[in-house]
């Protein structure tokens, strides 16, 4: 029997011919069977167009609603300090207490002074200057009626000749000299008035003095700061003490130039801190700026901000919502519907059985839909599961 034998090289050739054409049979089926696979399943929804309350979104800081850098209003020693950082104090508590001592020696000398003019002038504390009533005024006044009565009885006896021209003309210079004393002791009771209005204000300068031995708190508060201890030495306009009141708090806010015209006074405000992550606080707007700042061509707002837990704190960074009086219509689309990558946005609009990626700009949240600004009409349906599966061109059921 003769047998066929094959060459290494026609072997070979044969061989890739069965090679190429099993991969081109396993392509044809692996093509066969993507194009028969089942399609991915998604859930469609239709966009909506509804009314949207629209929200101003800023940036800022919360600060308190007053600061006082409290200063010694005289000098001497501290001598007590019955505060601390944290310390809630109301209006006119003791914060600071300075040695007295000199003080009051000062103001025991000042009212020392201003009772032995009162004294002079026959007056009693705090009362007001009769000048008829000083007795030096009495005297003058005394002598003044005496000498006026002697010359009015020389006077008489000159008509009757009795006695000389000579005796009646010193009569009438004694009452006329008199007189003159008279009014100079009434010049002089309102010159020593008027020392005693000076003693008077060095009694008052030294009873303030007195009593800005206790440093005191301006409003109701909380101590931020305690600046000195016991046995520091003050000045006067040294700071010793911070005082914050932190209930109600104050809420900085900048708005773009854009919205300046949406933002007013009573508006509320919604707000988010770091510190109390998921947590949503409320504010109200109270002080708008008269103009924007230049450089950044933006307006900064004020809102007050109920705090009576002191859960809040000044210097807290916060991310605020303003919400705008007019409603606007916005469409919206399930959260779920919308994948972002490298920031950039797209929705799977479902075209019949397939879908159509759409790149798309998305607006503000609202529970679980999310707006949808530019890139999709309203009653197109989205595919809201599988997303991320999904691709251009893809076919779903």
């Amino acid at each position: 029997m003769n047998r066929a034998i094959l060459s290494p090289s026609l072997a070979a050739v044969l061989m890739a011919a069965i090679a190429a054409a099993g991969c081109s049979a396993g392509n044809a089926k692996t093509k066969d069977q993507a194009n028969g696979s089942a399609a991915i399943a998604v859930a469609p929804v239709a966009a909506v167009e509804r009314p949207l309350a629209r929200f101003i979104r800023a940036t800022g800081s919360l600060m308190a609603d007053e600061h006082a850098d409290v200063a010694a209003e005289t000098s001497g020693r501290v001598t007590a300090t019955p505060i601390e950082r944290g310390t809630p104090i109301a209006t006119g508590s003791p914060l600071i207490h300075l040695s007295a001592t000199e003080t009051d020696a000062q103001l025991k000398e000042a009212e020392a002074n201003a009772a032995q003019i009162e004294a002079r002038l026959g007056m009693t504390s705090g009362g007001a200057l009769d000048v008829n009533a000083v007795p030096e005024v009495q005297n003058a006044k005394a002598s003044y009626d005496l000498a006026e009565s002697e010359f009015n009885r020389i006077k008489s006896l000159l008509d009757q000749r009795v006695v000389s021209q000579s005796e009646y003309d010193q009569r009438r210079t004694q009452m006329e000299a008199s007189r003159q004393q008279w009014e100079a002791s009434k010049n002089s009771a309102a010159q020593q008035f008027q020392s005693l209005q000076a003693a008077r204000a060095r009694v008052a300068l030294a009873r303030k003095a007195s009593t800005d031995t206790v440093v005191r708190a301006p409003f109701d508060g909380v101590v931020a700061e305690r600046l000195v201890s016991v046995g520091d030495y003050v000045t006067k306009g040294m700071k010793v003490a911070v005082v914050v009141r932190i209930n109600p708090l104050r809420m900085q806010l900048t708005i773009p130039e854009q919205f300046v015209s949406a933002v007013g006074v009573g508006q509320p405000v919604n707000f988010e801190v770091d510190a109390y992550a998921g947590r949503s606080f409320e504010g109200r707007v109270k002080f708008v700026s008269p103009a924007l700042q230049a450089d950044q061509r933006a307006l900064t707002i004020e809102a007050m901000v109920p705090n009576p837990k002191g859960e809040l704190k000044p210097g807290l960074f916060a991310t605020a919502r303003i919400e705008q009086p007019a409603r606007t219509p916005g469409i919206l689309v399930p959260a779920g519907a919308v994948q972002t990558t490298a920031g950039t946005s797209r929705v799977y609009v479902v075209t019949g059985d397939h879908v159509e990626e759409r790149i798309v700009t998305t607006g503000q949240t609202i529970d679980e839909l999310i707006e949808i600004t530019k890139g999709l009409k309203a009653g197109e349906r989205v595919a809201t599961t599988n997303v991320a599966k999904l691709a251009d061109g893809m076919k779903v059921s």
